[in-house]
């Protein structure tokens, strides 16, 4: 063995006995410490190094702990058999991949509006909690979510909504995947097998579904949204639509419509997932009313978010279960943890007790329409030889058709260089979405040019640069 060389200087950054432990484990590995070999004694370490004999018996206790020596009574310690070492390069000691010193929080890719939400009466929220109710916080959380903020979410949701639900029917999580893995669970034990989706839709819930052993099948989506002839009939089944705002097409399913999704789910003994996906920010008018209150049934699972009403990052989801898988739940629940965070659903709880959710909700709808007007009219005033939009007057983006000869994936890239966020519609119809076809043409083909249909985000702009920032993004594109 070599000698052990130890450096008082560093000890506040290493202790001594880790510095022992360090050059021991060292020679171990490289195998300057042969196998069996005996190692001095605790004594004798102690003295040649002038460290106390504690200091000594740490590192030796580390390395028995972790394997690399043995211990025989009376004797002493001994290096121990490792069969597994690989003498060489593969063996050398390699940098830290990380330094933690050298962390900082990174910028957002996209540009953001602080205006959308009023920060400050969130944190009065989350203080309350904190405050007044930290005891709550020394327990899980409920695994369908607490009871405080599926009362608020009830309350709110019969008002501004039209749903009718107990707050038992309720089931919280951590945004809208997360739900529909319980909900997937639920339908198994419902026997049924086969989901059908909106296209273009939200294929992220897709993945969900494909993950849970559901077969798929995808119905296209049009101007009254989802055609209901293609709907499978005689098995029991279920559709995923979003019918108050189609996402990303913005369209609105009449009311005839749903009446007829309604008897289709009768009729098939198969359900309805209702994604009140962005529903409340409309720009004209009442909000239109959700499927769920024209139940009369129980096949209609409705889904709600609070990502876009609050902000991305909260990731609370809920849904409200019909009475039939409500209790398929109730039976199944204790299975499982609750993901979503206990101080953030209090928080939010007092937010809308408060009445500041209520409140957020109408600034919000007036900010968002003064932000769409001022999107279509510079897409208009700028780009009006390539680009068309189509104004659903609803949630917090817009489709935009662009003509060039430039790829749906170029164009995006130039968006993200001027942090907006621009995505290729073909990305959310799944026959185009697979790996590798990212960059092909996602439209239709005029001359030498291809009309892309592409959704535009202008929710996180800040409405005074809004207009300067999609004058430079078709500048970008027209180069």
């Amino acid at each position: 063995m070599k000698p052990i060389v130890l450096n008082p200087k560093t000890e506040k950054k290493r202790a001594l006995y880790l510095q022992i432990y360090d050059q021991l484990k060292e020679q171990i590995l490289q195998g300057e410490a042969a196998a069996g070999e005996k190692l001095p004694s605790l004594r004798i370490l102690s003295k040649n190094l002038e460290v106390s004999i504690t200091t000594a018996e740490l590192a030796y206790n580390q390395l028995l702990v972790e394997g690399y020596i043995t211990s025989r009574p009376q004797s002493g310690y001994y290096v121990a058999q490792i069969t597994s070492i690989q003498i060489g390069p593969s063996a050398e000691k390699s940098p830290l991949l990380y330094d933690i010193r050298d962390y900082t929080l990174e910028g957002s890719p996209y540009l953001y509006d602080l205006s959308c939400f009023d920060f400050g009466k969130w944190k009065k929220c989350a203080a309350k909690v904190f405050n007044e109710y930290s005891h709550l916080l020394l327990f899980e959380s409920d695994p369908q979510g607490e009871a405080a903020l599926r009362f608020e979410i009830a309350k709110y949701i019969y008002g501004s909504r039209g749903v009718t639900a107990d707050p038992d029917q309720i089931v919280i999580g951590a945004g809208t995947q997360q739900i529909t893995s319980h909900l997937s669970r639920i339908l198994r034990k419902m026997d049924i097998h086969h989901v059908a989706l909106e296209s273009p839709g939200y294929l992220p819930v897709q993945r969900q579904f494909e993950d849970g052993g559901f077969s798929i099948s995808h119905i296209p989506v049009g101007r009254d949204g989802i055609d209901i002839s293609r709907l499978p009939v005689n098995i029991p089944s279920a559709v995923y639509v979003s019918p108050s705002n189609q996402f990303p097409t913005g369209t609105v399913m009449p009311v005839g419509r749903r009446y007829q999704l309604l008897d289709w789910a009768r009729a098939n003994r198969s359900i309805i997932i209702e994604d009140d996906y962005d529903s409340e920010l409309r720009y004209f008018g009442k909000p239109v009313p959700a499927l769920q209150g024209l139940d009369d049934s129980g096949s209609v699972v409705y889904l709600g978010s609070f990502s876009s009403t609050l902000f991305p990052a909260v990731k609370i989801s809920y849904m409200v279960l019909p009475p039939e898988l409500s209790a398929i739940f109730s039976k199944i629940k204790d299975q499982y943890t609750q993901t979503c965070s206990k101080a953030e659903q209090l928080t939010l709880a007092f937010f809308m007790e408060d009445g500041y959710y209520y409140t957020g909700i109408r600034k919000l709808r007036n900010l968002y329409a003064q932000k769409l007007q001022t999107a279509l009219s510079a897409f208009s005033r700028w780009g009006s030889d390539f680009v068309s939009t189509v104004d659903t007057r609803s949630g917090i983006n817009l489709t935009i058709r662009v003509c060039t000869n430039k790829t749906a994936d170029t164009l995006s890239s130039l968006a993200r260089d001027l942090k907006l966020q621009v995505i290729p519609l073909s990305q959310m119809s799944e026959a185009d979405s697979r790996p590798g076809d990212a960059g092909a043409p996602s439209g239709r083909k005029t001359s030498e040019r291809t009309i892309h249909d592409l959704i535009f985000y202008y929710n996180q702009v800040p409405l005074a640069d809004l207009e300067t920032y999609i004058r430079a993004l078709l500048d970008s594109w027209r180069a």
